[in-house]
């Protein structure tokens, strides 16, 4: 089974992108389940089953950060998929964070990221941008063709090893180019054992742990401070 991680920064259309790629890998009667993880409330699962009629779970990391939740639960939604004898199974994860980093040696990962999100933002984005595989790069349509050009040598600035797939979430057009390297992704017998490609996130803190009170008294665990001189 090909097992892919998606990510990207929130609204830059990750959901879009999955419903045009899988409408396609339906056409060769591939076999695909979601894995959708999100910090509360999302109505994506539903969408994924009306629209395109495939087996979705989804989970809510409330509290905890979604990349984190995804890798602990990555071994429960390899056997979700095997349990539906899926020839792929993709994982959406929210990404909230820019330095999360939810990709896995040996398995696809893909990265999602929008034009509109400004030309700079690529050098912005930590692990989740240069540890992917393929970048898919969407609402070309909403810039100039200067603004794409510039976006794209961004990408491939911060990541010259990726492919970089620019596709319209309205239309569908570019999908085809990803379906193409999705095909040529690896398959994989288990998770267990398999190591991410970056670390993940380190942040364990009296705010994590519940904490509300502002200042030094109230904090412990990783902390880091500015260094204001002038305070």
């Amino acid at each position: 089974m090909k097992f892919i991680t998606v990510a990207g920064p929130p609204s830059s259309g990750k959901t879009l992108v999955l419903i045009h790629l899988i409408r396609l890998l339906k056409d060769d009667d591939l076999r695909v389940v979601v894995g959708k993880i999100d910090c509360h409330e999302t109505a994506d699962g539903a969408l994924f089953k009306e629209r395109l009629g495939i087996p979705v779970v989804v989970g809510r990391s409330d509290y905890v950060c979604p990349d984190h939740y995804g890798v602990v639960n990555a071994e429960e939604i390899f056997k979700f998929g095997e349990a539906h004898e899926a020839d792929i199974t993709i994982v959406e994860t929210a990404g909230l964070c820019h330095r999360c980093a939810p990709a896995i040696k040996g398995c696809m990962a893909i990265a999602v990221v929008d034009n509109v999100s400004g030309i700079d933002t690529p050098r912005k984005i930590g692990p989740m941008l240069t540890t992917a595989d393929v970048v898919v790069i969407t609402k070309g349509d909403m810039v100039s063709q200067a603004e794409r050009e510039v976006f794209r040598s961004n990408v491939l600035e911060v990541n010259p090893d990726a492919k970089a797939v620019e596709l319209n979430g309205l239309t569908g057009m570019g999908a085809l180019n990803l379906k193409r390297l999705v095909l040529d992704a690896p398959e994989i017998d288990t998770l267990t054992g398999r190591e991410l490609r970056h670390d993940m996130p380190s942040a364990v803190c009296s705010y994590c742990e519940g904490e509300t009170k502002i200042g030094s008294d109230y904090q412990m665990g990783n902390i880091i401070k500015m260094d204001v001189k002038e305070v």
